[in-house]
């Protein structure tokens, strides 16, 4: 017999073990956000005004998503590419969430990295599968190649199973990955999702337009009239948040073969993505020009900060995306709060494998990382003045 909770019926195993993956959500608005790698200053002005036409009538009609594969599509470059390679998922969390849904069962193996974005390990633990996390190497936190490839291919080297070893059922790579910012050339990624036909090779390219670390280039360069065709097993996760400003939308996208797309849509539920989203994301794929010349104002104000923290001496880490891990002098968790009481968000990076005692900083504007550099330097002040 199933035993139950005081209050009910217990979950599966997996759930009742699991630990979520949880961030604050909550007291934000208001501050300069600089803890989730979101855009800083919002969406085009073209997605607000697209959202306020839409007639009030339309809020009682289901969403419809015509058109907006193809804007996809053509916001990729086209080539190679058609309706049926893009998934439409409420986020890129909720298309993590049916990967590891549609694919991963009791047993199997994810191989990953580590540290990297934290909403890997509960997708995979909710299905019960194992865990094969390899950590980045050296003060740089260089991406561990050797031996992802060695975990990938098994003992034989051809990730075909042997004696007891299975190839892993997902390896996951987020490029570059957060938040180390650690970056993998794209021909490397399809260098082995080629090497590992058995595996589904998922990279997570949310903050790939900050360097253009992206394996689509290479894919849409080849001319085929199927650009996925001779990588079956790789799937491209994308977002309008970090960029377009859509977070509080919910909108992202997978790309990869459209067999493998329609698996795992096929665990989603028929109107996941709303209206509003669906209307933002039209009119934000349609104006280019606000995203690169936010992306440009971003790597600017990075260049900048870059030179405050070298002339300060101060330790940090800034390799790809829209992000830099710098070490304060005094514990991370009290630089965190005096920057909280200053109106300024960023993102503790406590308890995190090689990173621990690290803060973990979004980039914004020149002038919002001006302002962040301010505050910073007053904190940092305020405790050396402290020491005895």
């Amino acid at each position: 017999m199933t035993p139950c909770l005081p209050d009910g019926p217990q979950a599966r195993p997996e759930v009742e073990s699991l630990q979520a993956y949880s961030a604050p959500l909550e007291g934000r608005r208001g501050l300069l956000r600089l803890d989730f790698n979101e855009n800083t200053v919002g969406p085009s002005p073209k997605v607000v005004e697209a959202i306020r036409a839409i007639p009030a009538d339309h809020y009682a009609i289901y969403p419809e998503y015509d058109g907006l594969r193809e804007a996809v599509v053509a916001s990729l470059g086209g080539s190679g590419l058609s309706p049926a390679h893009i998934g439409l998922f409420n986020g890129v969390d909720a298309a993590l969430h049916a990967v590891f849904h549609a694919y991963g069962a009791l047993g199997d193996r994810l191989l990953t990295t580590s540290p990297t974005f934290g909403y890997y390990s509960p997708c995979a633990r909710m299905q019960g599968m194992a865990i094969e996390a390899l950590p980045y190497r050296g003060a740089e936190f260089a991406f561990p190649l050797e031996q992802i490839r060695a975990a990938l291919l098994g003992p034989g080297g051809a990730g075909e199973p042997s004696g007891n070893w299975q190839p892993p059922r997902i390896l996951l790579l987020c490029n570059p990955n957060n938040p180390t910012g650690t970056r993998l050339a794209p021909e490397l990624i399809l260098e082995l999702a080629a090497a590992a036909p058995r595996t589904l090779v998922v990279v997570d390219e949310l903050y790939e337009a900050f360097t253009g670390d992206s394996v689509l280039p290479p894919l849409l360069n080849l001319g085929a009239a199927d650009s996925f065709a001779a990588h079956p097993n790789l799937l491209v996760l994308r977002s309008l948040a970090k960029t377009a400003g859509l977070a509080g939308l919910r909108i992202g996208f997978a790309i990869g073969a459209p067999a493998l797309v329609d698996r795992i849509s096929r665990v989603t539920g028929p109107y996941d993505i709303n209206s509003f989203a669906v209307t933002a994301a039209r009119a934000a794929l349609a104006d280019q020009a606000y995203v690169d010349g936010y992306v440009a104002e971003v790597l600017r104000a990075r260049e900048w900060l870059l030179e405050q923290l070298q002339a300060a001496g101060i330790r940090h880490h800034a390799a790809g995306g829209n992000y830099l891990l710098l070490w304060p002098s005094r514990p991370a968790a009290e630089v965190d709060a005096e920057l909280r009481r200053a109106g300024i968000l960023v993102r503790s990076m406590a308890g995190k494998p090689l990173i621990d005692g690290a803060l973990r900083v979004s980039l914004g504007s020149r002038q919002q990382m001006a302002r962040f550099w301010v505050a910073y330097q007053a904190i940092e002040a305020k405790g050396i003045s402290a020491s005895p």
